[in-house]
């Protein structure tokens, strides 16, 4: 049975039986054609092919959406898609035109993009659609290339997104729940989906229309929390798919881990395999709209590798047991710029050890391998489509599964040896094969072996990162990320610090501790909790007080008149810890100012609107002769973000607002440096929170900030935040990174991991189009302590 939509628009039209609709090129007339050309002037022909030509423009051709159990039908033709996830906010929009192209080169249909509710409405009555969140631009680009496009609309996303893609002023909408049964929530949603359905409409980019989106996404991953809900979570399911479903796209709309979603709604999975995963209903294809193919990075760990053995094994065995749509999570992975990763703990980098890394060069043996693999699937689309699989059993962990279509003859076959450890030696049709532990061999004659998963014939490509100065290369052959040791001397620098504690009128006052997020509405990751306790003498004398803060996340910075006592996270603990901090009291009047830092709100699981942060709970002097002295209920002024923020000193205007010192304070916290320095005959200033003008390196490769040498902070260039930087909290030496990598078996994201003892993060990307011609502003903001002095600008370069 097939089933399909009907588009309810008017600016399109459907195509005839037998009509061709997606090839848009315009070759040589047939002989056919040679007639009427001595029947009609040139100068009405070329107008005529003028009217048609915007006519095309205009309308474009539209394509029939449609699906039975073996995949989806379009223009009447069984498809087998492969999906690449681009995140549009996670790459400059000059980039986006290369990063389609490349995924287009590696043999990728569709891209899919999830659609970031925050970055599109900042604000309840303000939207956003221009620069790296201009959608509509970026589906035309997928357009123009001749691709399709998986709107994932949701509006919550996860993507390790700050707060799951959900606007914080959401949060404070009178009555509201999210994702379940309440009518504040929901009404708020329908009216996110309503308009970007709207503007995709506008646009005519739904592919009835003659557009490119094939298919749409409600919610995600909603499955995997529901139960949570109860009742409410199914009625909001069921609320969301008959939303969507009443939006008249044309085209079906999807939920990823949802198991029971209605008929009319195609359910898929995610995962690192899903070969074993089958739909809800016989009716509906098999569709996998995450494959991961590596992991995301979080501060304090080992970076995450995924083989490509493993990752093309996972492909050709969902493909081998009946599937047809597999989408690569991620295909590029990007950047977090600004506050955007979530977690908490995600880094801003978000390469996610993608085919294209995060600077958009590609990756490879993954990237290579991956397209020998496309186009090995794409040989049997003929036969893959034509029907069930038949299986045959090889051995014990061998199997082979034969497509085959009567009407055209094709015969596709995927030979499997599921063996973690032992290759294997199989016949199949009188003839023998041998198959690599762990690997598929696709036939798509039924014969001849195109492509093995396990055999990788691309070489890993060696990328170096090229300081302005010097450096000293030493390669981790797993990641191909050296370690490199820049050298950039004669910095005359200048320094402006951050006041400690309340530095405005603008303190709220409470006798008691406020929730962070609640007081920030995270317009700043940085909140400050300031009092002021009297110690006598002998309590003073005693040298042995103790800060104890009973619960508190993600990090705070502790001081006592004026001097950092000490610091602590939560990373390594569970959501909040306590924390004892020994601190020096003197004798009389003394302030105590506690600093504490978001790092990224919750982004996956149940009431993340309900998960706070900063301190939580009771404040608490110990160790006193005395006795301890309970601070919690006293009287604490709240004072929201830091000063260098409120002046914008991030900003060519802002940075002239502030004095600068010729005193330099190295490793010292809170401390805005500014220096100007000579490289290459180039004058340059750099600021830590550093101001600094430079030239643009010369060339095309990409260009990143090495902050290997500072503690952690924020960044931007030309007034645009390239992201949190946290170097100085590096992986643990015991975090299990192993000399090789062995793709064979189960894979996990703890398998594979490497950098140990390392910084989770050394290199910020700055991309190219932020850059000037002349100077560039870069500010840096040094929470903790760093040292300025060793920090270089860097290029990207494949070797």
């Amino acid at each position: 049975m097939k089933l399909g939509w009907e588009w309810d628009g008017s600016a399109c039209f459907l195509p005839r039986k037998g009509q061709r609709t997606r090839d848009r090129s315009i070759g040589r007339p047939g002989r056919h054609q040679q007639s009427l050309q001595p029947e009609m002037p040139p100068l009405l022909l070329l107008l005529l092919l003028l009217l048609l030509a915007a006519t095309l423009l205009h309308v474009g051709l539209s394509d029939t959406v449609a699906y039975d159990h073996r995949g989806l039908i379009i223009n009447g033709q069984h498809r087998m898609l492969i999906s690449a996830s681009i995140h549009y906010p996670r790459a400059a929009p000059q980039m986006w035109s290369q990063l389609i192209s490349n995924a287009k080169a590696g043999g990728i249909d569709v891209i899919e993009t999830y659609v970031f509710w925050d970055g599109h409405q900042p604000t309840r009555d303000t939207y956003n659609f221009e620069g790296r969140f201009d959608l509509v631009s970026f589906v035309k680009l997928v357009h123009e290339a001749g691709l399709y496009a998986n709107l994932r609309i949701g509006p919550y996303v996860c993507a390790e997104w700050n707060l799951g893609g959900f606007p914080v002023w959401l949060k404070d909408v009178a009555g509201i729940e999210f994702r379940t049964n309440n009518q504040p929530f929901k009404a708020e949603m329908q009216t996110f989906v309503e308009k970007i359905v709207a503007m995709m409409k506008h646009d005519k980019l739904f592919a009835p229309q003659g557009g490119p989106i094939i298919l749409a996404q409600i919610e995600n991953e909603y499955g995997n929390i529901d139960a949570a809900y109860g009742a409410a979570g199914k009625e909001y399911m069921v609320w969301a798919a008959n939303m969507s479903q009443g939006l008249g796209t044309g085209v079906p709309w999807i939920m990823c881990q949802q198991s029971d979603a209605p008929d009319y709604i195609l359910d898929t999975c995610n995962g690192f395999y899903c070969d074993a995963w089958a739909p809800n209903n016989k009716k509906k294809p098999k569709m996998w709209t995450e494959n991961w193919s590596g992991w995301f990075q979080k501060w304090g760990e080992a970076s995450p590798h995924r083989p490509v053995e493993d990752v093309a094994f996972a492909v050709a065995r969902f493909f081998q047991r009946g599937g047809s749509f597999q989408n690569y999570y991620m295909y590029f992975g990007g950047t977090n710029f600004g506050r955007s990763s979530g977690g908490p703990y995600v880094t801003t980098s978000y390469d996610y050890d993608a085919p294209i890394d995060e600077f958009g060069v590609i990756r490879q043996p993954k990237w290579g391998h991956l397209k020998q693999l496309h186009a090995a699937i794409k040989l049997c689309e003929a036969a893959l489509g034509s029907n069930d699989p038949t299986y045959i059993s090889l051995g014990q962990l061998q199997e082979a599964h034969v497509y085959g279509s009567t009407s055209s003859g094709a015969c596709a076959a995927f030979l499997a040896n599921i063996d973690s450890s032992s290759d294997a030696t199989v016949k199949f049709n009188s003839r023998t094969y041998l198959l690599p532990a762990w690997s598929v061999s696709i036939l798509p004659d039924c014969k001849t072996v195109s492509h093995n998963t396990a055999k990788v014939s691309h070489s890993l490509s060696l990328l170096l990162m090229l300081t302005m100065k010097r450096f000293y290369p030493k390669v981790d052959v797993q990641t191909a990320m050296p370690t490199m040791k820049p050298s950039i001397t004669g910095l005359a620098w200048e320094s402006y610090p951050e006041p400690v504690g309340v530095w405005s009128d603008s303190g709220i006052v409470a006798s008691a501790l406020l929730e962070q997020i609640n007081t920030t509405k995270d317009t700043s990751d940085y909140l400050w909790y300031t009092t002021s306790l009297d110690i006598s003498q002998a309590d003073a004398a005693s040298g042995k007080a103790l800060l104890y803060l009973e619960s508190m996340r993600d990090v705070v910075h502790v001081f006592v008149n004026g001097k950092l006592a000490g610091s602590a996270s939560t990373k390594g603990t569970q959501l909040y810890a306590a924390v004892e901090q020994p601190i020096e009291l003197a004798s009389g009047h003394n302030s105590l100012a506690i600093l504490c830092a978001t790092v990224g709100l919750q982004n996956y699981g149940p009431f993340i609107e309900t998960w706070g942060a900063g301190i939580n709970g009771s404040v608490i002097v110990k160790g006193l002769p005395s006795g301890q002295i309970d601070l919690t209920a006293e009287e604490w002024i709240h004072q929201v973000g830091l000063k260098g923020e409120s002046l914008a000193i991030f900003t060519e205007s802002g940075s002239q607002r502030v004095r600068w010192s010729s005193a330099v304070p190295q490793g010292q916290a809170l401390v805005w440096y500014k220096v100007i320095f000579q490289h290459h005959g180039i004058t340059c200033i750099v600021w830590i929170a550093m101001q600094a003008h430079f030239d643009s390196p010369s060339g095309n490769d990409p260009v990143a900030l090495d902050l290997e040498s500072m503690g952690k902070g924020q960044a931007w260039i030309n007034g645009q935040s390239i992201g949190r930087f946290w170097p100085s909290l590096r992986a643990p030496d015991t975090a299990g990174c192993p000399q090789t990598c062995d793709y064979r078996g189960s894979y996990s994201s703890s398998k594979c991991r490497s950098g140990c003892g390392q910084p989770s993060q050394r290199w910020y990307h700055v991309p190219r189009s932020w850059l000037q011609d002349g100077g560039n502003l870069v500010v840096l903001f040094e929470e903790e302590g760093g040292k300025p002095s060793g920090v270089s600008f860097v290029t990207r370069t494949v070797v």
